[in-house]
């Protein structure tokens, strides 16, 4: 299944450039700065959303990351957006997500449980209760929701139009994350990242596209991100602020998202967030679509890039569209501190290693990418199990 790609010789060892230098990560010493990225792989067990043991074996498998984020995993019932992702709200999931932490900790790994909530990225049929999806405001995203049909296949479908939150109701969402905050101590993880990007629920709030509340939820930027720092408030007693991020995706289009002015809102949001001296701040990459597409930086993206940088003062981790080469350059240049790298990971279990040796890098498969079983999951290579060094990759039933 697995094809290879490369353009170096793949015995000679890379330098050990910026991308191999130790890092001090809150109370967490980083041997490298090679972090994996949030990655859904819609695998969870049904019913119920639970994390199947494969994924144990899948994680552990790549613990050699500096920091390992976990997959976006819901808060709730209501915070669902797609078939068959995890959740950490109830015993089961907790459980689960417990035999996963322990398998990356035996690996001597560091992991982080990113705290999800989709908000209109929604569909009825994913809802509790077949009830509507919710929102700061009533727009209908453009696109379609991934849902299990009648004969349990993952299938396409039109979002509908979301229900608007009512302002009483904002409590009750703060305290959907501090639930999933305390199951994920219980399910010893090593912090948690609060989801704020891609065009989900905080996101939506944040972008003046998505926002059209006239309460103190909306209109300034200082009211639609007045969510996002109270969930970070909430959270602190919690883990305390050194085992907590942020995720945001200033200039992001994924999910129907935009604001009207975009330096203004995320350099605010930046820099509000360093006050909290977090663990770090995990920005999308702004420039990510010309950048997987081989291209120069859009000029505009760069300098959001830039201005992120400079309004945070913290760890700043910078995922999408790097390589090696060009993720050593945004660290030589102070744009970022570590660097997230995503699709590279699904294939690549030793992804480090293969980076420090310029190695031959496996193929990913996209058709694998959501759901199924070990195919696409577990069963990529690393170096050592090439030599015959290690066992095989983990594919047997046994795992699930």
């Amino acid at each position: 299944m697995v094809t290879t790609i490369s353009t170096q010789e793949p015995s000679r060892e890379r330098d050990a450039g910026p991308l191999f230098q130790p890092y001090r990560l809150g109370p967490f010493n980083l041997p490298h700065r090679v972090v994996m990225a949030p990655l859904t792989r819609s695998r969870a067990r049904q019913p119920g959303n639970v994390p199947g043991s494969l994924a144990a074996c899948y994680y552990a498998q790549r613990a050699s990351a500096a920091l390992i984020v976990s997959e976006a995993t819901q808060v709730s019932m209501q915070g669902q957006g797609y078939a068959w992702t995890s959740g950490i709200h109830s015993r089961e999931q907790v459980e689960a997500w417990r035999r996963i932490t322990d398998a990356v900790h035996q690996s001597a790994g560091l992991m982080f449980c990113q705290l999800w909530h989709v908000g209109r990225i929604s569909h009825p049929a994913l809802q509790p209760d077949n009830m509507l999806p919710v929102a700061p405001s009533a727009i209908i995203p453009a696109g379609k929701a991934f849902i299990e049909n009648e004969r349990g296949e993952g299938t396409l479908v039109p979002f509908v139009r979301p229900r608007a939150l009512d302002i009483e109701e904002m409590p009750y969402v703060v305290a959907q994350y501090v639930r999933a905050a305390k199951n994920a101590v219980a399910a010893d993880f090593d912090g948690v990242e609060i989801h704020a990007a891609n065009g989900y629920l905080l996101d939506q709030f944040i972008e003046s596209g998505t926002n059209r509340r006239n309460d103190t939820y909306g209109g300034p930027v200082e009211n639609r991100a007045r969510l996002l720092f109270e969930i970070v408030e909430a959270l602190t007693p919690i883990w305390g602020p050194d085992r907590i991020g942020v995720r945001i995706s200033p200039m992001g289009k994924l999910n129907d998202i935009g604001d009207q002015n975009p330096e203004a809102t995320f350099g605010y949001v930046a820099e509000r967030l360093s006050e909290y001296e977090l663990a770090y701040l995990h920005m999308v990459n702004p420039a990510l679509e010309q950048m997987q597409n081989a291209k120069d930086p859009d000029p505009r993206a760069l300098a959001m890039a830039k201005l992120v940088r400079k309004k945070f003062k913290g760890t700043l981790i910078a995922a999408g569209g790097f390589d090696a080469e060009s993720g050593a350059r945004w660290l030589r240049e102070g744009w970022a501190d570590l660097i997230a790298f995503g699709r590279k990971f699904i294939a690549n279990p030793d992804l480090p290693e293969r980076l420090r040796l310029s190695a031959e890098l496996n193929t990913d498969d996209p058709s694998t990418y959501y759901g199924g079983g070990e195919k696409g999951y577990t069963d990529y290579p690393s170096l050592a199990q090439d030599r015959g060094e290690q066992p095989k990759p983990c594919v047997d039933q046994s795992w699930r």
